[in-house]
């Protein structure tokens, strides 16, 4: 069975940064295209950032130059640095892989078919 777990949620002022983790079992997201995504009450889940399998970043706007997602295949890990937080990243985040190995990667939730089961962000100003 295939889990991704997140931790390193929590709250922090505006301004400050966060680092997410997901942790992987089963087959893993080795070789798959991963990434976070965040969801606010009311509102669709949005693509934050995926990394494909060789290592090739995508980023929503909102975030470019803020947040870095990378992974440790050696450690089935993926994690999201997230600088200069503004409340507006307020949200619940969540981990995700696709199935299939590929090598395309975007920011489509529809295409990713493991989740995690989120972690809490809050920033407060």
């Amino acid at each position: 069975q295939v889990q991704l777990v997140e931790s390193g949620g929590g709250s922090v002022q505006a301004g400050g940064s966060l680092r997410l983790s997901c942790a992987a079992s089963g087959y893993g997201i080795v070789g798959y295209c991963a990434g976070w995504f965040r969801q606010v009450p009311g509102k669709e889940r949005e693509g934050v950032a995926v990394i494909d399998r060789d290592g090739i970043t995508r980023y929503a706007d909102s975030v470019k130059g803020r947040f870095t997602v990378t992974r440790d295949n050696a450690k089935n890990s993926l994690y999201l640095q997230m600088n200069s937080l503004k409340s507006e990243d307020t949200g619940m985040y969540y981990c995700a892989a696709r199935t299939i190995r590929e090598k395309s990667c975007s920011t489509n939730m529809y295409a990713f078919g493991r989740w995690g089961q989120g972690t809490q962000v809050t920033v407060f100003s």
